[in-house]
């Protein structure tokens, strides 16, 4: 029996639907509260601080041997800026955390916030890319007098040529604005300190729970024993949650200089000013086609606003750099150029959000591919056929390897599936009664579950990747696997079960994961960047295995038979075509208990793994149908259609349902959200009643999935990453909603 490949129900849900589930907030008990006065203005330099009598109130003079947040690239054209904890003078951004009250109850906390008065010399404030870019512009940060804080460049030899020889050359200019992750749950920490030991327990809502350790364990010159961080139940990340903020080395700091607990609960206007922002991206492009659709050649000028601060670990280039290095995404040419620029702003700082830079990066290429055709008279569909990569391995001009995909046969399910003929009738049947409809197109490749070698390749002073496993089978023959990786609402436990169980021969409910605590679980980097299920779930396939290869030996010794005969199934340990088998506690029982039998082999069943791969890609199809109303602009989706390649699924259900929120996302990001300062720097969609996200009713009333399964040779199991992918595809089709006249709609698909 298989489990991999099973649309198992998760079996973290019970839990969580029954209201058992265990949030930093249901934690805090008598902790005293904590609230952080934020700066109204933009920029500037604070010259007072006045503080009511008898507060217990901190400001960055007493958090002076506080270390700033400094993230790190080796590379000549970067800008390490730090960031401090709490400022001593200088403002960068609304929202920034200027003091911190402590009090016994949050409502006391809010009251003293209240009548804190920070005294502010104000300056300009430069919101916009493209002005911090004017020459002559003030610098935010004086280490960068251009305001440009990392800088990508590169020219194919055979680039001007190619454009010499264009057929047609399709010049775009292309925005995708500043959006919020917007997670349920928003940032929370309680830091517990322990008398006895000296020690100090965070739990936090975060993504990557190690890493924050390390982080807030060197700015504040701890030993990393002394803090133990705890991630429980997280009610969403996106990417907003995996950086390290000032906010939780100020509770560290606060716990042991008080020598008691206290707790800091995020609230919504916090969350949207001050907490990471994404995208905020302008781009350039130039595309040289050849007079029958081929992309010749591709130059770009991108530039992303990276905010007032570089992101901790993986900094402020993880935008501009991604978007200098997959910009061609599915699509194969071989002559490239490009300019990546990371631009800082007096505006809040920017990570990674759900698929970072390639909801633009598709958006991009796909808005050349369709303007391309237009001019060219080719069918939209045609023109992506002869340009979408059809051979593998292959490189790209920026040296990435392309491993196995289905960018053509995917395209081609989608394209039948939806019966263009029958749509385009019926579209100009409606049109002649004054209703307009649309079809939109959208392919994409996503790097996915990609190790070291990808991130050391950044210059990154911290490099993630690896994710280290430990599995142990106790005397009873249940399981348990500690993972690095750290799950925030994914079904990643339920996905490693099942990976497990195939392993090992037993059923996923005896298998328990432990996440998400630094004191329980084996040094990991979390969970981000579509990597879970692939390296998470390698290293527990071959932490599995070995256990896999200890029950085997010890079976095949009790039955005297060769351990290449024993297969592992159902609970059992059986010999191939033979009624002769062991249950697999029992094996386990006798690895604990009468391990003098077995020479030359460990007591017990415990195991660990190292996984570390180069990385893979998968690759979609979208396509929406959507009745945009002239008059007003409003736009119903009627269908959306996904046919996605994320190699071998492990729980296709799981899958589904990662695509079908990545989906809405991305609906959300096209028609209805957006982050707007205005010119002195003051974020205007500090609420969800500015800040519009999608509801029920904006969603499509169908979302079909379907999937095309090309197993990759670089992974365990040929899995490859789907965590992003419906985040990715979705926001192209802004073309179709908002931006294109109704006469957009008649020639191929828009």
């Amino acid at each position: 029996m298989n489990w991999i490949g099973r649309s198992l129900p998760r079996l973290e849900d019970p839990s969580l639907l029954k209201g058992h589930g265990s949030y930093v907030a249901d934690r805090i008990g008598k902790a005293a509260a904590v609230r952080f006065v934020r700066s109204p203005l933009a920029r500037g330099t604070i010259t007072d601080i006045e503080i009511p009598p008898g507060a217990t109130v901190f400001t960055g003079r007493d958090l002076f041997d506080v270390k700033p947040i400094r993230p790190i690239l080796h590379r000549p054209d970067y800008v390490a800026i730090g960031q401090p904890v709490l400022p001593v003078d200088r403002i960068t951004f609304c929202g920034q955390a200027v003091a911190v009250v402590v009090a016994d109850e949050p409502a006391l906390a809010e009251d003293i916030a209240d009548q804190v008065f920070v005294d502010i010399d104000t300056t300009d404030a430069i919101v916009d890319l493209d002005a911090a870019l004017v020459p002559g512009a003030s610098p935010v940060h004086p280490e960068a007098p251009s305001n440009v804080l990392v800088e990508g460049r590169m020219k194919t030899a055979g680039l001007d040529n190619a454009f010499a020889e264009a057929g047609e050359i399709v010049t775009l200019e292309l925005r995708s604005h500043r959006q919020s992750a917007a997670p349920m749950e928003g940032r929370a920490g309680l830091a517990e300190y322990d008398a006895a030991s000296g020690r100090v327990t965070l739990t936090a809502s975060v993504q990557m729970p190690h890493m924050l350790r390390t982080g807030i364990a060197d700015t504040l010159g701890m030993p990393e024993s002394d803090l133990r961080v705890i991630a429980p139940d997280v009610g969403g990340g996106f990417g907003q949650k995996m950086s390290l903020f000032p906010e939780y080395i100020v509770l560290v700091w606060l716990a042991r200089k008080l020598k008691r607990s206290v707790a800091w609960i995020e609230d919504r206007r916090e969350n949207f000013i001050a907490s990471a922002h994404g995208r905020d991206q302008a781009f350039s492009l130039r595309g040289a086609f050849s007079k029958d659709g081929r992309l010749l050649g591709l130059e770009a000028d991108l530039r992303s606003n990276v905010g007032a601060f570089s992101c901790y670990p993986v900094t402020c280039g993880v935008e501009p750099l991604m978007a200098f290095a997959e910009l061609p995404g599915p699509y194969d040419l071989a002559e490239y150029g490009v300019r990546s620029r990371g631009v800082t702003t007096n505006t809040c700082m920017m990570a990674p959000y759900r698929g970072v830079s390639r909801p633009m990066l598709t958006f991009s290429m796909e808005r050349l591919m369709e303007v391309a055709a237009r001019r060219l008279g080719i069918d939209p569909v045609e023109i992506r056929r002869r340009n979408l990569i059809s051979a593998f391995p292959h490189r790209s001009p920026t040296g990435l390897v392309y491993d196995e995909g289905s960018y053509l046969q995917a395209m081609e399910a989608a394209v039948n599936a939806i019966n263009l003929p029958a749509f385009r009738a019926r579209q100009a049947a409606l049109r002649g009664r004054g209703r307009y409809l649309g079809v939109g197109l959208s392919v994409f490749s996503e790097r996915t579950g990609y190790g070291t070698p990808a991130y050391a390749a950044r210059g990154m002073e911290v490099v993630p990747g690896y994710e280290i496993v430990d599995c142990t089978m106790d005397p009873s023959g249940d399981v348990v696997l500690r993972i690095g990786s750290s799950p925030h609402g994914q079904g990643l436990k339920t996905s490693l079960a099942q990976l497990v169980s195939d392993e090992l021969g037993i059923e996923p409910q005896r298998i328990r994961i432990i996440s998400g605590d630094t004191d329980a679980t084996p040094y990991g980097w979390g969970t981000f960047a579509s990597r879970s299920m692939v390296i998470a779930g390698g290293a527990s396939k071959l932490a599995a295995g070995k256990i896999a290869h200890k029950l085997k030996a010890i079976a095949a010794h009790l039955m005297d038979a060769a351990p290449e005969s024993i297969a592992l199934e159902h609970g059992w340990a059986r010999i191939h075509n033979s009624d002769r088998a062991l249950e697999i506690p029992a094996l386990a029982r006798a690895a604990y208990h009468q391990s003098h039998r077995f020479a030359g082999q460990s007591p017990g069943l415990h195991e660990s793994a190292v996984y570390d791969p180069g990385g893979t890609f998968s690759n979609a199809c979208h396509v929406a149908f959507v009745e945009v109303d002239i008059e007003t602009g409003g736009v119903v989706i009627e269908r959306f259609l996904v046919v996605e390649d994320a190699g071998v699924l492990i729980n296709p259900m799981i899958v589904d349902g990662q695509i079908a929120g990545g989906v809405a996302q991305g609906i959300g990001n096209a028609l209805f959200e957006e982050m707007i300062y205005d010119e002195a720097g003051n974020l205007l969609t500090a609420s969800f009643a500015d800040y519009h996200m999608p509801m029920a009713q904006d969603m499509p009333r169908e979302i079909r999935i379907g999937h095309v399964e090309t197993p990759s040779p670089y992974t365990e199991y040929g899995m490859k990453g789907g965590g992003e992918s419906g985040r990715m595809a979705a926001p192209p089709f802004e073309k179709v909603g908002l931006h294109s006249a109704p006469q957009g709609f008649d020639d191929g698909v828009s």
